[in-house]
């Protein structure tokens, strides 16, 4: 996925310039028809470098395009994306067109979230709804028979093509796909956090895809149905947890959404964690908003206590910016907007340049108080009142 990249300047292979190359002449195309000459080669020499694992090749023409040609990055960075996460394969002397995607599920709780194997059953009831819902009419569904962590997602673009034709020769088979769970990461445990179900659709080469392809179709529809109907399935796999569907996606283009949805989503639980177990109203929180840097604005980092102790931050929320976001982004206003939608009326926001600075003790983000200080989020050790039960 696009991200942010400080590059070397180390000499580099013929293939990653060559990819510099076709990517800069992508950039400064013309017309569609020289749009489809470039595009043509570029997705040759990737699909090249993907299957032969040459996963350097490609971030360091990544790295060295986001130094001195941004437009070009962006349009290598689709392009790797794209062909990391499709392709074509051939059944029964038939074609299809093969899609990655992911279902993510935002989801909180006191206890642990959990990622684990998912039962027979429960593949193929979601399955079963995605193919009603979400996914075209002619298409074949197949799902990894895991609800992964972000922790536990692929970590690389060569790793995504892998997995991409694994559960497209699944799809096309008419099976799941099963996962060597013993490879995966440890989860970090966080109160809310972001699952997902990842799977592959086969469809008919030139056919439609997703539901909201057909001319009856729409992304809204569609997400509606997929909430309505495939929430039950997924309530036994989410145990002590509130939960959020999304809609599913081509597999990048989901993870980015789910991870613009996660910091608005970690706001509002955060205030109905906090309710719930010191048995305040909102109204009695108090939110201190300051931005952190590197070598650039990273994120925006939120300390929640009581409006009554301005010495108390009793949790902390990081808000990081994303893709091509920077200081001109309006992040501050659509923090304070949901904090406000939650009833919190005190929100203090900072004119600092904070460090990213963590405890050296156990690595947690430290977060600004209302003196300008940065602290160690502690909950108390009672309640400020009577709590609540949360499920």
């Amino acid at each position: 996925m696009k991200r942010t990249r400080f590059g070397t300047r180390a000499r580099i292979s013929r293939d990653a310039a060559e990819l510099q190359r076709l990517a800069t002449g992508l950039s400064e195309s013309g017309c569609k028809l020289e749009d489809a000459w470039w595009e043509s080669r570029l997705a040759e020499l990737v699909d090249s470098l993907l299957k032969n694992g040459a996963e350097d090749d490609i971030n360091t023409a990544l790295d060295r395009l986001f130094e001195t040609n941004p437009r070009a990055h962006d349009e290598l960075a689709d392009m790797v994306e794209a062909r990391a996460e499709s392709s074509r394969l051939e059944a029964k002397g038939q074609e299809f067109d093969i899609l990655l995607f992911a279902a993510p599920v935002l989801a909180w709780s006191r206890f642990s979230i959990p990622a684990c194997s998912l039962p027979g059953n429960s593949l193929d009831a979601l399955k079963v709804q995605l193919g009603a819902h979400v996914f075209g009419a002619s298409a074949k569904v197949a799902l990894a028979d895991f609800l992964f962590s972000p922790d536990q997602l692929p970590r690389s673009f060569c790793d995504t093509w892998l997995l991409m034709r694994e559960l497209g020769t699944a799809a096309l088979a008419g099976q799941h796909l099963a996962i060597d769970t013993e490879t995966l990461a440890e989860t970090n445990r966080f109160l809310s956090d972001v699952r997902y179900l990842v799977g592959a659709v086969a469809v008919p080469r030139g056919q439609a895809v997703f539901r909201w392809n057909e001319a009856d179709g729409s992304r809204e529809a569609a997400l509606k149905e997929w909430v309505k109907q495939g929430s039950p399935n997924l309530e036994p796999l989410l145990t002590g947890c509130a939960y959020q569907p999304l809609l599913a996606d081509a597999y990048h283009t989901a993870c980015r959404q789910a991870d613009r949805a996660s910091r608005p989503y970690s706001l509002k639980t955060s205030v109905a964690f906090l309710q719930t177990v010191q048995g305040i109203t909102p109204a009695d929180l108090r939110a201190v908003v300051g931005p952190f840097y590197d070598r650039r604005m990273e994120e925006y980092r939120v300390g929640l206590g009581p409006r009554d102790n301005k010495e108390a931050t009793w949790h902390g929320i990081v808000w990081p910016l994303l893709g091509a976001e920077d200081e001109a982004t309006d992040a501050a206003g659509e923090i304070e907007s949901v904090l406000r939608e939650c009833g919190v009326k005190e929100v203090v926001f900072l004119d600092h340049h904070f460090p990213m600075e963590f405890c050296d003790d156990c690595g947690a983000p430290m977060y600004p108080d209302p003196e300008g200080e940065l602290v160690h989020a502690e909950m108390p050790e009672q309640p400020t009142s009577n709590s609540q039960v949360l499920h």
